[in-house]
């Protein structure tokens, strides 16, 4: 009994002994897992900052690459827009030229208009050689009525739509005083039926609009001999102008004639709704499209300006007034009469 006394309190005191130890050693596991607690929150600041700063150093990074490929983009597109630049500035260069040449080269060459089918170019050597030397002689309206034929081999071949009885071409001289010689040209008959009419490649396309005369409705096949023998009564006629198609040779039903007198151009005038050639022709003035577009823009100018002065007026007036206008009364040329009260309403008030 002694024995199991003595070894019971001795396990009492070891589990005293363990109570008191596992008290003791309680806090240091609680201080344990607080400092790791406080390791880990350093340790988070820590990465968190240096995540910071990796991020700022790649954005760093970033706009360093994107200014620079930034810089290289400029200088790439600076050195395009010179080279650019001074393509175009040799392009308009070579095309300045190129106009400046043209130009030249029109003032030395002739046109020469109305000439027959079966001229060539040995008649035209030896009208003009007189004047000086010829540089060239080209040949046009000379295109085949064919579909299937080119324009060279009608030119070589001389095969032309059946309609067309004359064609055009240039002479080009070696200096531009032997070109205005050659106008002397203009007029003369080289062969029968045929005047041909000879101007500088450069005023082809002008006319004196107050010694000239506009035709419509012309037959299609007309030659320039049949409209200056038409008007030939008016006047000395300078020039004949039909309009024609360039591929196919044939007139578009309209042309000019210059008169050497502003006289003769009354006289044209009335022959407007002639027959020639089995048309009524129609004869009016050519008037200049610059002067007719002045004057259709002031024509209409001072009726703008008066339809707005009205309308300033008539704003001014009824702004002032609301509602509507009444009619004023008509005096009464009447005399007034008095009213009087009767005698016995009188009596009776008093």
């Amino acid at each position: 009994k002694g024995n199991k006394k003595r070894k019971r309190a001795e396990k009492g005191e070891k589990v005293s002994e363990d109570q008191s130890l596992s008290i003791i050693q309680e806090p240091p596991v609680k201080a344990k897992k607080a400092r790791k607690k406080e390791h880990s929150e350093a340790e988070k600041k820590l990465s968190e900052r240096e995540n910071a700063l990796e991020q700022a150093d790649e954005e760093e990074h970033q706009k360093l690459f994107q200014n620079k490929a930034k810089q290289k983009k400029n200088a790439s597109q600076a050195i395009t827009k010179s080279v650019v630049n001074s393509a175009t500035g040799a392009t308009a260069k070579q095309r300045k030229r190129k106009r400046v040449a043209n130009e030249a080269a029109d003032r030395r060459t002739v046109f020469v208009g109305n000439l027959p089918v079966s001229c060539t170019l040995q008649v035209l050597k030896s009208l003009f050689v007189k004047y000086g030397q010829i540089q060239s002689i080209r040949f046009r309206s000379l295109v085949s009525g064919f579909k299937q034929c080119n324009v060279s081999f009608s030119c070589s071949r001389r095969k032309v739509h059946p309609n067309v009885k004359s064609i055009n071409a240039y002479v080009v001289f070696k200096e531009e005083c032997d070109a205005q010689k050659a106008l002397k040209e203009n007029g003369t008959e080289i062969a029968s039926g045929f005047h041909i009419r000879v101007d500088t490649a450069s005023e082809t396309g002008s006319h004196d609009n107050k010694r000239s005369v506009f035709l419509g409705n012309l037959p299609y096949d007309i030659p320039d001999d049949a409209v200056r023998e038409h008007f030939q009564v008016c006047g000395d006629v300078v020039r004949v102008r039909v309009v024609r198609d360039s591929r196919t040779g044939l007139g578009k039903g309209f042309g000019y004639v210059l008169f050497e007198n502003t006289d003769a151009v009354h006289l044209a005038l009335k022959l407007n709704n002639s027959v020639l050639m089995g048309r009524k022709i129609r004869v009016q003035r050519v008037a200049d499209k610059k002067k007719a577009q002045k004057g259709s823009d002031q024509s209409h100018a001072p009726k703008d300006r008066v339809d707005k002065k009205k309308k300033k007026e008539k704003s001014c007036s009824d702004d002032s007034f609301v509602g509507e206008k009444a009619n004023p009364l008509k005096k009464s040329t009447k005399p007034k009469r008095l009213k009087t009260t009767p005698r016995n309403k009188a009596g009776r008030n008093k």
